[in-house]
């Protein structure tokens, strides 16, 4: 690969989580980013018109699915590899992706920690597959046995890079509250049955909205309310504790999330001290244009990653964040955190 330009044409619909692709794209040396397009079929015709080293494909595309796009770029430009980055984590897509010859797949809420490596490998002549799905045995139907990926030729994560991302701090940027409520409700409800603990910094509607979402889960909330297993404060509330001057006070901030998750991890269960936490403070700074405080924010509860025995899921609606914010922007809060989810 050295002393050679990788061609990369991105297909991707949706524009913010394609910014969060290129950005991380441009991280890997020698490699061009020649043309972005946002359908299926236009996918199709540029990389036949194009030739690119590299095909970035998504699934859920408009006009012509990914999987149909995959099926007439494996006709059109034969050489050009295909590396499916997808939000479809199921078993079946994953295996039909990789009979129509694509070279690997990645989940999106993965790509923060892998999508270079999968590039990487993908250009090495190796298959890849995301770790979230690579204890599934997929099956090669329809290839011949000399076809099939050697075991030695799919890449994982290993388990020290395991490890590292074993506490973690997400993000998610949404655009449909109701979607947002039942995976944050499916984060939450995770922690509380497995016996650890939550603590919730969210505004008004968020929090009854939550606690409305996991009473369907068959969840005892108001027993883990009770057990302070479960603690929601108000987000408006819980900024004013620790800004000066326009700026998150880095003391205040690891004193009121400190204590906040001492007390959670303390009414755990079963042993179990692990704190799942959501906030939404940056989120509120951020609508009011202070993108420097929200960043600075996010440096902060990495380091409650570090510090303490949780995982934190940030969120920001981008009906009302994302509009005019610049892509610099962006491409700092998605680089605080190790997964980015985008819907």
């Amino acid at each position: 690969m050295e002393g050679s330009t990788i061609r990369v044409l991105v297909a991707e619909d949706y524009e913010p989580w394609r910014r969060f692709v290129l950005s991380t794209l441009h991280q890997f040396s020698g490699l061009q980013v020649i043309c972005e397009v946002g359908d299926g079929l236009e996918a199709v015709q540029k990389a036949a018109e194009l030739q690119p080293s590299l095909i970035v494909l998504d699934i859920g595309l408009p006009t012509l699915s990914g999987m149909e796009a995959a099926r007439q770029i494996r006709v059109r430009t034969p050489c050009s590899k295909i590396l499916f980055l997808t939000e479809d984590r199921s078993q079946e897509a994953a295996e039909e992706a990789l009979r129509l010859g694509a070279s690997g797949y990645v989940v999106k809420s993965d790509a923060g920690s892998e999508l270079l490596s999968a590039v990487k490998a993908v250009l090495e002549g190796k298959r890849f597959l995301s770790s979230s799905l690579a204890h599934h045995a997929l099956n090669y139907e329809g290839e011949q046995a000399h076809d099939r990926p050697h075991r030695d030729n799919v890449i994982e994560l290993t388990t020290p890079q395991r490890a590292r991302i074993a506490s973690r701090h997400d993000v998610t940027f949404y655009s449909d509250d109701q979607r947002f409520l039942s995976s944050l409700a499916q984060f939450v409800g995770d922690a509380l049955k497995s016996g650890g603990s939550a603590v919730i910094s969210a505004t008004e509607s968020h929090r009854e909205g939550l606690v409305s979402q996991l009473r369907t889960h068959n969840l005892d909330i108001d027993a883990a309310i009770e057990q302070r297993r479960y603690i929601a404060v108000d987000a408006a509330h819980t900024l004013s504790t620790f800004m000066v001057n326009a700026m998150p006070d880095r003391g205040l901030f690891m004193k009121t999330f400190g204590n906040l998750v001492h007390a959670a991890a303390k009414a755990s269960k079963s042993g179990n001290s692990h704190v799942s936490i959501f906030g939404e403070c940056a989120h509120l700074i951020c609508t009011e244009g202070n993108a420097e405080a929200a960043i600075r924010m996010e440096e902060f509860r990495s380091e409650l990653t570090r510090t303490h025995d949780a995982d934190v899921l940030c969120a920001y609606c981008t009906g009302n964040t994302l509009r005019g914010m610049e892509s610099h922007v962006y491409q700092r809060i998605c680089a605080a955190h190790s997964t980015v989810h985008a819907w």
